[in-house]
């Protein structure tokens, strides 16, 4: 990996040098991508490890994590809502109000909206159509600059 390294500085710094030759540019674009490979290869690699570890000494914090866990689903549970002074229980009343709330909300409404049916565009006609593909000069450049 380390060599991969060196060899993409150098041709990275003569790069920047000079203009690289299709044989160097094709070396770059090889040893990039032999980088990107052994780092998907390396990060796989971990990740086998981080299970066969896991796998063989377990979790020592499940006990802990799962009563988070609990605790947190249980702060978030909706078992009561009031809405406009009245009180509701149980799971498909608070769904429909939920979702009737949210529904209003974000619904979409009518607009009418102009349309350009009847508008009148100006046109280009045949030479102002081609002055605009035609290429342009290294003086008309300079001068944009």
């Amino acid at each position: 990996m380390e060599s991969l390294k060196v060899r993409l500085s150098a041709l990275d710094q003569k790069g920047e040098e000079e203009v690289l030759f299709e044989a160097e540019l094709a070396k770059l674009h090889g040893v990039t991508s032999d980088i990107h490979s052994l780092s998907r290869m390396n990060a796989s690699i971990s990740s086998q490890q981080s299970r066969s570890l896991w796998l063989k000494e377990g979790d020592a914090n499940s006990k802990y994590f799962h009563s988070v866990l609990a605790g947190r689903r249980r702060g978030n549970a909706l078992s009561v809502i009031q809405v406009s002074e009245v009180t509701l229980e149980g799971l498909t009343p608070i769904r429909q109000v939920v979702v009737s709330h949210f529904a209003s909300h974000f619904k979409a409404t009518n607009v009418e909206r102009p349309g350009v049916d009847n508008l009148q565009f100006k046109r280009l006609n045949q030479l102002e159509s081609s002055s605009l593909t035609k290429p342009f000069t290294e003086a008309e450049v300079k001068s944009a600059v």
